[in-house]
C-alpha cells in the first residue's frame, strides 16, 4: 500500500487546522473532527483496494527484433477484475540504455474489460536489450491510497540495423519508389549493351540497332532491343575506425552507415544487382561475397548487427589486398568513412587510386552539423571570430577532399548523417543511369 499525493495534502491541511487550535480553539475542533472523518475515508478506500475479487492482469507484447533509430511499438494487454473503474499508473521497466527515469503510463480500466495500451521505444545503438517487470499502481475509490501489482515478465529483444526503411520501400512500387523516398529521377545517357530481344523496325527506332541478318530472314527490317545491364556487384564497405564513433543525435556514424548499407543492399537486389559487404579497420572483420540470393539481405543484416567501431586508425591497404584477391569482376565499392582533413585523406589516397583503377569507387563521408551552425552564425566577439574561422577552415578542408578525390576519378559524397541513406541511393541510381557501372 502506498500513500498518494492527495492523501498527504489533505492530512497536512487537517494538521494545520489542529495546530491553529492553539490560538483559536474552534480550529482545533474542526481539525480533530476532520482527522476522524479522514481516517474513516481511508479505511473505506483501503477496503476498496483489497476486496476479494481485486486484481489486475497485464501482458507485454513486443517484437523480437527492433529497428535501430526507428520508433518500435510495445503493447500492454491489461484487464481489471475490480467491480468499478479504476485509475492505474503503469511503470514498465524499460532497458537501462534508454535512461528514462520518468517513464510511466496512466489509464482508467473499466471493470472486467480488456484494454490495450501502447508506447514506443527508439533505440540508438544495436545490441541486446533487457526488459524487466511491470509495476501497476491501482488508485483507491477516492484516490487516497494506491496498491501495487507487480507482473514478472522479464524479456529481451535485439536491435538490428534499420529494417523499417526496407519495409516502407517494399510497399512502394519500383516506379514510384524514388518519388516517395525523395530520390531524384535521372536522365539515362547512352545505350545499354545487354541484348533483350528482336522486334520489327518502326520509324523512329535507332537505325544503328538494325539486325541485318534477322532482316534478311524475315524480308523486313528488324532491330535489336537492349535492356539495362544487370548482375553487377555492389559492395558496401564500412570503415570501423575511431572516427566512426562520433555521434549525431545520439546515434554513431557507424550506425548511420550500417542503416544506409542495409537500405542500399535491398535496393541493389531489387534492381537485379548483386549486393556484398566488407567491414574493416586494421584487418578485414567481415566479408560477404556479392550475391542476389533470397537470404542475402538476411545474411547482411546478421553480420551488421554485430559490428562495433574500434579506437584505432583504419588501414586501407588491407581493403585493397582483399579486393585484389577476392573480387575479380568490375564492381562498385561504396566506402563509408570519415575524413576530417585533407592530410588524413591523402594517407589513404594511394590505395583508393589503386582500387579505382579496376573498380568504381564511391567515398561517402560526413558533414558536421555543429560546424555548419558555427560557420552560419555571425560572430560578435573576438572569441566568436576565432571559432568561426576555425569552423570555416574545417568545412573548406572537406570541400577540398571532395575536389581532390574527383581529380583522381574517385566518386564522392559529402552529406549530413540524417540525409545519408537518400543521398547514397540517389548516387547509386545516378551511376546506373549514366552507365558508370
Amino acid at each position: 500500500m502506498f500513500l498518494t499525493k492527495r492523501f498527504l495534502i489533505i492530512l497536512t491541511a487537517l494538521l494545520s487546522f489542529t495546530a491553529m487550535g492553539m490560538l483559536w480553539p474552534i480550529f482545533y475542533k474542526i481539525g480533530v473532527g476532520g482527522i476522524l472523518l479522514f481516517l474513516v475515508a481511508c479505511l473505506k478506500d483501503l477496503f476498496s483496494l483489497y476486496s476479494k475479487e481485486a486484481d489486475v492482469t497485464c501482458e507485454r507484447e513486443l517484437q523480437n527484433r527492433f529497428s535501430n533509430g526507428d520508433p518500435n511499438p510495445i503493447v500492454l494487454h491489461m484487464k481489471s477484475l475490480y467491480k468499478r473503474p479504476v485509475a492505474v499508473k503503469i511503470i514498465d521497466e524499460i532497458p537501462v540504455e534508454f535512461q528514462d527515469r520518468a517513464f510511466g503510463l496512466k489509464a482508467v480500466l473499466p471493470p472486467s474489460e480488456a484494454v490495450k495500451l501502447s508506447y514506443e521505444l527508439t533505440p540508438k545503438r544495436r545490441g541486446t536489450y533487457q526488459m524487466g517487470n511491470i509495476h501497476i499502481y491501482v488508485s483507491s475509490l477516492w484516490g487516497l491510497l494506491e496498491r501495487r501489482f507487480t507482473v514478472e515478465q522479464p524479456s529481451s529483444f535485439k536491435v538490428y540495423p534499420s529494417f523499417m526503411l526496407i519495409r516502407n520501400m517494399e510497399i512502394l512500387s519500383v516506379e514510384n519508389k524514388a518519388k516517395v523516398c525523395g530520390i531524384k529521377q535521372v536522365r539515362r545517357i547512352g545505350s545499354s549493351t545487354e541484348f533483350d530481344q528482336i522486334k520489327e523496325y518502326v520509324p523512329g527506332d535507332d537505325y544503328r540497332t538494325i539486325n541485318w541478318k534477322a532482316s534478311a530472314r524475315k524480308h523486313q527490317l528488324m532491330c535489336n532491343l537492349y535492356t539495362d545491364e544487370q548482375s553487377q556487384q555492389i559492395f558496401n564497405v564500412i570503415d570501423k575506425g575511431r572516427g566512426m564513433q562520433h555521434t549525431f543525435q545520439k546515434m554513431s556514424l557507424l550506425d548511420y552507415a550500417i542503416n544506409a548499407s542495409l537500405a542500399l543492399s535491398y535496393l541493389t537486389i531489387q534492381h537485379s544487382d548483386h549486393a556484398g559487404l566488407v567491414t574493416f579497420e586494421q584487418k578485414v572483420d567481415s566479408f560477404v561475397p556479392a550475391s542476389s540470393k533470397l537470404n542475402q539481405l538476411e545474411l547482411i543484416m546478421e553480420v551488421l548487427h554485430k559490428e562495433e567501431a574500434s579506437y584505432i586508425q583504419s588501414d586501407y591497404s588491407v581493403l585493397y589486398e582483399l579486393v585484389r584477391r577476392k573480387v575479380n569482376k568490375r564492381s562498385l565499392f561504396v566506402i563509408y568513412t570519415t575524413f576530417d582533413t585533407n592530410i588524413s585523406m591523402e594517407r589513404q589516397l594511394p590505395y583508393l587510386r589503386k582500387l579505382a583503377s579496376s573498380h568504381v569507387v564511391l567515398v561517402v563521408f560526413f558533414q558536421d552539423d555543429e560546424m555548419i551552425k558555427l560557420v552560419d552564425k555571425k560572430p560578435t566577439t573576438t572569441e566568436d571570430y576565432y571559432v568561426h574561422v576555425s569552423a570555416a577552415n574545417i568545412e573548406y578542408e572537406k570541400r577540398m577532399i571532395v575536389k581532390n578525390l574527383r581529380r583522381y576519378g574517385i566518386q564522392s559524397i559529402l552529406t549530413r548523417p540524417e540525409n545519408l541513406t537518400v543521398d547514397v541511393i540517389n548516387k547509386y541510381l545516378d551511376l546506373k543511369a549514366k552507365r558508370v557501372i
